[in-house]
């Protein structure tokens, strides 16, 4: 393994940095885009879509794994930044693609571009961590963030439904091997929604509570999003809103599509299924794109340790679980594509079967 980043990167007690750094300069270039315009407006676009590919592939390193029981106090307030960085930036990024902000066509297309993949590569896993918090106030901020690009049910179906049934037919956000990226995505929406509301509406029986039903407050912070938009710049604004909200998800929906593919737990004599293992998820060891999504590349041992908090999520060795073969953003973006997804993918779930299978069988 190379570590060809400068010694203050890789070292153990300043892991955040690298977190902070990564995941948050896209943010200020956003702003600086809106206030200036012009090469300004491109620079989130090609950090986002062009510098991340290529420092994963021309520096190979991986962040070491953190000590055993390491903390990492800057851990939530990150979180919170980037949550109500989002929560700001958004209304500011409509205002800038369909308000009245001077911006020439180039210009507002590419914020509008820039500030999707921010939005589905960052905000996303971090309103994910934030929902893992055992701190109300996070749990909170992320759902709205998720509410305000118009996905507020996942906060309920990732952790009611998809933690439990990952890797089986009962997860929608399991996709299956063969399965092309669109048909999962609208298999995995719709029925995400379903099942989350279902677990919330059995976990309300069972406490007979009178609070305000979870799915109540997604929809109505939603609605106040879109009102908010069109107060901001009339039907073009809720139309850029609502367009910001469809890349934020498809993002997301790749992401779960990539790192679960095929993958699929076996039953067990008693007729349950295996418990969710390292196996069950595909990893990517990259450093850049891991530090800019929060760690979410590291997606087997999140399964395994839900609560672990982002920096501590470690990285399984490839004999223990399966890596993609590209970086995390790569993979989604080959997925656009269901043909070129199962040229690339197909051998290697293969490979990875055999090898698990024969690693059971030398384990029996």
């Amino acid at each position: 393994m190379r570590h060809n980043l400068p010694p203050f990167l890789i070292s153990s007690a300043q892991p955040m940095l690298l977190f902070a750094l990564v995941s948050a300069l896209p943010l200020v270039l956003l702003g600086l885009g809106i206030v200036f315009g012009g090469v300004w407006a491109m620079l989130p676009l090609v950090y986002m879509a062009i510098l991340t590919g290529v420092l994963d592939q021309i520096i190979p390193f991986v962040v070491p794994d953190a000590p055993e029981g390491a903390e990492f106090p800057g851990s939530d307030a990150l979180l919170v930044g980037l949550g109500l960085g989002h929560l700001l930036m958004l209304p500011m990024v409509v205002w800038a693609v369909a308000g009245p902000s001077g911006l020439g066509g180039w210009e507002r297309a590419g914020l509008f571009v820039g500030a999707g993949l921010w939005f589905g590569q960052v905000s996303n896993p971090c309103a994910h961590e934030l929902i893992h918090r055992g701190n109300r106030w996070m749990y909170r901020l992320g759902v709205v963030v998720y509410a305000s690009v118009l996905f507020g049910h996942h906060a309920s179906a990732h952790r009611l439904v998809h933690h439990v049934h990952a890797a089986s037919p009962a997860d929608p956000n399991t996709a299956r091997a063969g399965e092309g990226f669109y048909r999962f995505a609208l298999r995995a929406w719709g029925g995400s929604f379903r099942a989350g509301l279902g677990a919330e509406n059995a976990r309300r029986l069972g406490r007979r509570t009178r609070d305000v039903h979870p799915y109540a407050v997604y929809l109505g912070l939603s609605l106040a999003g879109l009102i908010a938009a069109a107060l901001i710049a009339g039907i073009w604004g809720v139309a850029v809103w609502a367009a910001l909200a469809l890349q934020t998800q498809s993002q997301l929906l790749l992401a779960d599509y990539v790192q679960h593919y095929g993958l699929m737990r076996r039953p067990l004599p008693d007729g349950r299924l295996e418990q969710v293992s390292d196996r069950h998820s595909w990893n990517a060891p990259h450093w850049f794109s891991s530090a800019l999504m929060l760690n979410a590349p590291r997606h087997s041992d999140h399964h395994a340790h839900p609560n672990r908090p982002y920096p501590a999520l470690r990285l399984p060795r490839a004999d223990a679980a399966p890596r993609l073969p590209y970086a995390l953003p790569l993979c989604c973006t080959l997925a656009l594509s269901p043909r070129l997804w199962r040229r690339v993918m197909a051998p290697r779930l293969a490979d990875w079967r055999r090898g698990t299978e024969n690693r059971l069988v030398s384990t029996d």
